[in-house]
């Protein structure tokens, strides 16, 4: 195969993945950014419910 044939299909598939990686971050952004803060809010609720001298710990 030629050099010039190589290049070309290089810089093609680097247009397609260019392409693909400017729709899918803020997607995984919002994704990953749901799940942490749900993961947090979990965190925060168990701190509360055993927490000394709270309800939770006291029943």
């Amino acid at each position: 195969m030629p050099p010039d044939i190589h290049l070309t299909l290089h810089n093609a598939r680097a247009a397609e993945l260019r392409a693909e990686a400017g729709v899918r971050p803020a997607a995984r952004n919002r994704h990953a950014l749901r799940t942490r803060l749900g993961w947090t809010l979990v965190e925060v609720g168990l701190r509360l419910a055993t927490r000394p001298g709270t309800a939770a710990a006291v029943h």
